[in-house]
């Protein structure tokens, strides 16, 4: 159902049901919420990747064949695993990176979103097809909301219409769209470029990113201006700006 692998700095998690394309039970999504919680604690990982089995699809969404859906009531406490795995990526000190490789769908659509980067192969199709059997992605809509314009995301959900890498890029989901056979070029090429850069900054740096998300201006400005001098205390940032001043690569500590 799922696969954890460490490759060196990087962990790579694949929901692993190509044949089914790689839906997400109540059990998946619980045990990639895990599996995120595990590559944060790791000390040894630096990017943690999301990615889905074959080449036809990242994940098309809720298991309804599995029995998602088969007690509303029984397994609302079930369900929620989708929303601590939204919160699980949010606070993984570590970026994460979705590594779209076909249809994104429903449920599989917000674990991309939710993603600090999402990279898409071309002719994937990402979408909110649950209006189709009388549902509405409502845990989705925290992560889909603050990224897609108002009434392209209202339209999107209400219509299930289905929409293009490309246009999914334009809309905010996406950061990157490139050709299939590309794809592992183009995620290996984001993971060498965050791994030339301190641990300890990005981690603070995210954190700070997604705080601000709701502020006003003032506030986002009183908790930015700590959070640079937060960074400043590190010995990180003490070493890259010595190297920078003696024009040298610097040494980072992830501290």
């Amino acid at each position: 159902m799922l696969r954890y692998e460490s490759e060196g700095p990087r962990a790579v998690v694949t929901i692993d049901d190509p044949e089914r394309h790689n839906p997400l039970s109540n059990e998946a999504m619980a045990g990639l919420a895990d599996a995120v919680t595990r590559a944060a604690a790791d000390q040894t990982i630096r990017v943690v990747i999301i990615t889905g089995a074959g080449d036809k699809a990242f994940s098309a969404g809720g298991d309804l064949s599995g029995g998602f859906m088969d007690t509303p009531i029984g397994q609302h406490g079930e369900r929620g695993a989708l929303a601590d795995l939204f919160r699980s990526l949010r606070r993984c000190p570590k970026p994460t990176i979705a590594r779209v490789n076909g249809h994104a769908l429903g449920g599989g659509f917000g674990v991309a979103a939710a993603c600090d980067i999402v990279i898409a192969a071309e002719g994937a199709l990402l979408g909110t097809p649950e209006i189709r059997v009388g549902l509405w992605p409502m845990m989705i809509s925290a992560v889909l909301k603050p990224l897609v314009p108002q009434k392209a995301l209202f339209e999107m959900m209400a219509t299930g219409r289905r929409i293009s890498a490309d246009e999914a890029m334009r809309l905010g989901v996406v950061s990157r769209v490139v050709p299939a056979a590309d794809l592992d070029r183009a995620v290996d090429e984001t993971v060498e470029a965050l791994l030339q850069y301190s641990s300890a900054t990005l981690a603070l740096g995210k954190s700070a990113f997604y705080a601000i998300e709701d502020m006003d201006l003032d506030t986002a400005l009183d908790h930015l201006h700590i959070g640079l001098t937060a960074t400043g205390t590190t010995e990180d940032a003490a070493e890259g700006i010595a190297a920078f001043v003696g024009k040298r690569d610097p040494d980072w500590k992830g501290r």
